[in-house]
């Protein structure tokens, strides 16, 4: 039965396919691709085979379908297929889409927090989560500060491969009192978002709920309008901001959180229309709101550094050559950031390209924007590489002190 694309809804008629992250399978013997959605608000998976790949390149939005079957030479019954199974699962831009976001909006607004899967290697239990963490504690050195942490970098790296970083950057936070709130600075990987992304909700981990600081929020809301939470369900499989929250939690227990993901200056906004919000004006605002609320306010970028290897795009696997010329260009940016210039450190990634891709040059920025009377000093560094050279990402330690 052939089924005419004039029957089809308008967006299915030119088809536009939402960022996607395929997957490759085996299923009976066959090797398949397994369409997922990044940003979580599908849990449905598809199963198409990988010729399906270059089909979805034209689903752009532009193209008819119609137009797609004869430049590619394939059935338009197929493809009509496709499409339907695309949105039957919410992997189009269109009301299935719509329908999930807000569906999955109301379920967090109930419960108040983001669940925080990208934790879920600790365990499910507060115990489980506490014994990991304080083991990681015991295998580390005290780095024996001279003056007060006001900040933190550290990695959102997987715990497994990160946690010497996590451990030395959090370790003199369990000595001094907690502070009122604590400001959250990710790094938005898979999100919709190309502005600053802030949440009105906390997140939510076996150790209990830090909640939002909602003064702040509102304040910042009021400031710079709701396009700077439009997109804060990219918070949802986000990681950067969920493997700081236990680390939090142990410190300093449930403290308010300041949320906020934080995009690469050093790439231009889809659309300059004035709907996002760019770093400086967001980094300006903040500091004015904290400044005029009452109490203390600790500041953590979330930050890995360069992502090099085949899994990252590059030619040949990571030798110790490469991890040597990586450490040298990491130290390097790392002394631009340490000398506590926004302006500097930024200009020093612009002209060098990034050329071993650190992924949080915004949130970096950032936290020398709202601290830039802060003293800045490295805790540690670490390269993270699995045996075959596949993929190697470094990150440091690294403590704001006054």
């Amino acid at each position: 039965m052939h089924t005419d694309p004039s029957s089809l809804p308008d967006h299915l008629q030119r088809p536009h396919v939402r960022p996607i992250h395929p997957i490759p399978v085996t299923k009976d013997g066959k090797q398949m691709i397994a369409l997922r959605d990044p940003a979580m608000l599908s849990r449905q998976k598809m199963l198409v085979p990988h010729q399906v790949i270059p089909v979805l390149r034209q689903f752009d939005g532009n193209k008819h379908i119609t137009e797609i079957a004869q430049n590619l030479s394939v059935s338009q019954d197929q493809l009509i297929g496709l499409v339907q199974g695309l949105e039957k699962i919410g992997l189009l831009w269109g009301p299935t889409f719509e329908a999930l976001e807000e569906e999955t909006r109301a379920e967090i607004a109930q419960r108040g927090a983001f669940a925080t899967p990208a934790c879920a290697t600790l365990g499910e239990s507060e115990e489980s989560f506490r014994g990991f963490l304080s083991d990681y504690f015991d295998q580390t050195e005290d780095p024996e500060l001279d003056s007060e942490c006001t900040g933190i970098v550290a990695p959102h790296l997987d715990f497994q491969r990160g946690w010497p970083n996590y451990a030395t950057a959090y370790y003199p936070l369990r000595e001094i009192d907690p502070p009122d709130r604590v400001v959250v600075l990710g790094t938005n990987h898979f999100g919709l978002g190309d502005g600053m992304t802030l949440t009105e909700f906390g997140f939510e981990t076996p150790m209990g709920i830090c909640p939002a600081d909602t003064e702040v929020v509102s304040k910042m809301t009021d400031l710079l309008g709701d396009s700077l939470v439009i997109d804060q369900l990219d918070h949802l499989a986000e990681h950067s901001i969920q493997v700081h929250i236990p680390w939090i939690q142990y410190c300093f227990g449930n403290v308010p959180i300041v949320a906020a993901l934080v995009p690469d200056p050093m790439i231009p906004m889809i659309k300059d229309d004035g709907e996002r919000i760019e770093l400086a004006p967001f980094t300006n605002a903040l500091k004015g709101v904290l400044s005029d609320v009452k109490g203390s306010t600790f500041y953590i970028a979330s930050s890995d550094l360069s992502h090099v290897g085949p899994q990252f795009g590059e030619p040949l696997p990571v030798d110790d050559q490469r991890k040597f010329d990586v450490e040298r260009h990491d130290r390097d940016m790392l002394g631009k950031f340490l000398d506590g210039d926004a302006e500097a450190f930024l200009s020093a990634m612009q002209w060098s390209k990034n050329p071993t891709r650190w992924c949080s040059v915004g949130n970096m920025t950032a936290l020398l924007q709202l601290k830039n009377e802060s003293t800045l000093d490295l805790l540690d560094y670490r390269q993270a590489c699995d045996e075959q050279g596949q993929a190697m990402v470094s990150s440091a330690a690294i403590a704001l002190t006054v």
